[in-house]
């Protein structure tokens, strides 16, 4: 077979490898760049170069001026902050495939959750994160993910942000001490409450604190182009959080889920209005409940028609849902290992999901070297290519993480520094609840029984409160449409999220 050669404008992967085991550069494989829309997946073994393939592919987007999103697992992308060294390597993968290399670093952007590492802060409000991924960041079953949702609904109703976790902590004693306050729309039982409080303070003390807050990150900003006109590559950092692989995952999706609530239609465009590549994307599908999975595969499908692509990245495409993986356009398998049943299971799994080749797939995966990859992407048409044995061009950028030095300056001279960069605590349901009930100022007492004393006052103030909220013309007719009502406001927009005002 010959390689892909498209007309318009394309992302250039590699070479044709033929028979012999040889690349051809007269036969290019390429990726039209108006279908990086279309979503697409890199997937293989550990250690065969999937993180390279990501790189080559960032650059080549933010060259023709796409912006780009990585999330940096193991901290090697900060390389492409810098130029690429040249090498003996480098220069005979490039005669290899016919490339013209030479080094060039790209205009990139450090994040890191929270602050947590030394990119700018990406942050969340509890609000706008919604019940269901934190459902999944909790490992909460649907039962108790119903009723996380019915908390938010509450201090939704009754104009209590939710900003942090001490919010939502206290909002769910207050509703378990006060289960008279849910009357008519629901209830809270004290077993569920005491399971989702447990996981939110375990939550605590691994450092969620850092993450949830404001100022809140507005995901528009990832839509960037640097004064030369090439897309910003924003990069998040992660190692920080490796050991929370459930957090860094889902709080991936929670940027997409933004992007798609703030980014108007716009069809099918010449080229992405930015690529998002969701690292270790198994993670994202592990315990997932029926309805995240469903949301996530309702993302993934109308985003397209936002301009945003995505390629999710993973060792297998047996990570990935049947549903979600008829949707990936583009597919770039690099080599599988088939040492175990396990691995050989998973190999003719991954076979099964190609189209029709003269290859011996099941052979051909094993035995491909470092660089090399399976290919098919759709054409300019939208059909499926063939399938393509491809050895893949060399990443411009450094091929290791750069100096510190580079990462803080970078991090340094960002405008987006001065808008993200300082911690704001306004306001919200722990404060409003602590003055009207003398919550304790404490979060490490809350669930605690009140000291006797106290017992007293406590009640009466409770009693004061509820009268004023019960009682009001608001809270009856609340009551009266609370079987609608419940189910609009917590699905109202994807994973549960409430847009926020900008």
């Amino acid at each position: 077979m010959k390689g892909y050669d498209f007309p318009g404008p394309a992302l250039e992967l590699g070479a044709l490898v033929k028979d012999d085991g040889t690349a051809d550069p007269s036969s290019p494989i390429r990726i039209p760049l108006a279908m990086m829309n279309r979503h697409g997946l890199v997937a293989g073994a550990t250690g065969t170069g999937k993180t390279k393939t990501l790189q080559l592919m960032a650059e080549q987007l933010s060259a023709q001026g796409v912006p780009v999103f990585l999330a940096d697992v193991k901290g090697d992308l900060s390389g492409m902050a810098s130029p690429g060294v040249p090498s003996d390597r480098t220069a005979q993968r490039a005669a290899e495939v016919g490339q013209s290399w030479t080094g060039v670093a790209c205009p990139v952007e450090f994040f890191s959750l929270g602050g947590m590492g030394e990119g700018i802060p990406l942050r969340a409000t509890m609000t706008a994160f919604g019940p269901t991924l934190l459902s999944k960041v909790l490992g909460l079953n649907e039962t108790q993910e119903s009723s996380l949702g019915l908390v938010f609904y509450f201090a939704d109703q009754h104009g209590m942000p939710l900003l942090d976790l001490k919010d939502l902590i206290a909002v769910i004693t207050y509703l378990t001490d006060t289960p008279e306050a849910l009357k008519g729309i629901g209830g809270l039982s004290p077993a569920t409450a005491g399971v989702i409080l447990r996981a939110v303070v375990n939550f605590q003390a691994q450092g969620a604190d850092a993450f949830f807050g404001e100022p809140e990150f507005d995901a528009r900003d990832l839509l960037r182009q640097a004064p030369d006109g090439r897309g910003v590559v924003s990069i998040l950092e992660l190692p920080a959080v490796q050991d929370r692989p459930r957090l860094f995952s889902t709080f991936l999706m929670w940027l997409l889920a933004d992007l798609f609530e703030a980014l108007p239609e716009v069809g099918d465009p010449d080229k992405p209005k930015l690529v998002f590549f969701f690292d270790e994307a198994h993670l994202l599908f592990s315990d997932a409940s029926k309805a995240f999975l469903e949301s996530i595969t309702q993302t993934v499908r109308l985003i397209r028609s936002k301009g945003v692509g995505v390629f999710l990245v993973t060792q297998t495409p047996k990570d990935v849902p049947a549903d979600v993986l008829a949707q990936l356009g583009a597919r770039v398998q690099h080599a599988l290992r088939a040492f175990t049943p396990q691995d050989a299971k998973a190999l003719k799994a991954t076979v099964s999901t190609f189209p029709e080749s003269a290859y011996d797939l099941q052979r051909l995966l094993t035995e491909l070297g470092i660089g090399e990859a399976v290919v098919t992407v759709l054409s300019e048409t939208g059909a499926p290519t063939p399938v393509a044995w491809t050895r893949l061009c060399a990443p411009q950028s450094l091929m290791a993480p750069s100096d510190p030095a580079v990462v803080r300056g970078v991090v340094g001279a960002s405008a987006l520094l001065a808008k993200y960069g300082t911690a704001i605590d306004r306001e919200s349901a722990y404060e409003m609840l602590s003055s009207r009930l003398a919550v304790p100022a404490s979060t490490d007492t809350y669930g605690a029984p009140p000291r006797e004393p106290e017992r007293r006052q406590r009640e009466e103030r409770k009693k004061s409160v509820l009268e004023g909220v019960l009682g009001s013309s608001e809270f009856r007719s609340l009551a009266r449409s609370a079987a609608s009502a419940l189910g609009r406001e917590i699905t109202r927009s994807i994973f549960g999220t409430a847009r926020r005002r900008r």
